[in-house]
């Protein structure tokens, strides 16, 4: 451990929320955090309550946090809201996650926008319904000149699936001259990936008790710290995050290399 930095995940929790807010804001906070944002259901049937109202107040806490990680001063947040596996759910909710996508859309862009968030929205657009489609190219013209936080909504999204795409363009510029295969490296493949021209996330947080990372960011989580807990996500608080943001702050990041 470094001079000065939390020495244990125990001690972190010691701490009330103001000092912990305290002490986050004094280090080095990280530049993007990636969060899948997993227990929707288990939370609604803890509770009696259909799964869609799961989904709805998941959609609330991620409100919420966007205003804290703004606060904060934190440039990007990524997160995982539907990827390409979710189809396979039951028709009736993923029409139900559909909608709520539609409203959300609806209802919060404007203030997005007066938040000054930048809307960018990973994933195969080709796959999702017209109208979402629409409303994803509006609010990203809306929001594209904001630069208070950057905030990526993996829709429709697989890592796997990324990765793919990103080669057939690479293999089509191939076959058109653009490209000479021996210039193919990390670099060049990282530009034709849904994040190009976005830094890798330093912190994933995967609420709700799951330890995997479910085809999210394979490429670019390379060298990321991951962060689990057991708090589903409609009851992710403020403290949860610094939490997650204090143990990352605590870590000893060596990229493969040695620290003397």
């Amino acid at each position: 451990m470094y001079p000065g930095l939390f020495n244990s995940r125990k001690e972190i929790e010691t701490l009330d929320i103001e000092e912990l807010r305290d002490r986050v804001l004094s280090r080095d906070l990280p530049e993007h955090i990636a969060i899948i944002m997993d227990g929707n259901g288990r939370w609604a049937k803890k509770r009696g309550l259909p799964r869609k109202a799961g989904h709805k107040n998941g959609v609330r806490r991620l409100k919420e946090i966007v205003k804290i990680v703004k606060k904060l001063g934190i440039k990007y947040l990524t997160v995982f809201a539907f990827s390409t596996e979710n189809w396979e759910r039951p028709e009736k909710e993923v029409n139900f996650l559909m909608k709520l996508f539609s409203r959300t859309l609806d209802n919060d862009a404007k203030e997005l926008h007066e938040q000054g968030v930048k809307i960018r929205v990973l994933g195969r657009q080709k796959g999702l319904p017209t109208e979402i489609k629409n409303k994803v190219e509006n609010i990203i013209e809306l929001t594209k000149r904001n630069q208070a936080l950057n905030l990526n909504i993996a829709l429709n999204y697989g890592g796997r699936a990324e990765i793919v795409d990103a080669t057939k363009e690479l293999i089509t510029k191939v076959q058109e001259e653009v490209l000479d295969l021996d210039e193919i490296d990390e670099r060049i493949l990282s530009k034709e990936l849904y994040t190009k021209d976005i830094p890798d996330p330093q912190l994933l947080i995967r609420p709700s008790g799951e330890m995997r990372i479910s085809n999210f960011l394979l490429w670019q989580l390379a060298y990321t710290e991951f962060w689990f807990t057991s708090t589903l996500w409609p009851d992710f608080s403020e403290e949860d995050l610094l939490l997650a943001i204090a143990d990352y702050q605590s870590r000893e990041r060596r990229f493969g290399g040695l620290k003397d």
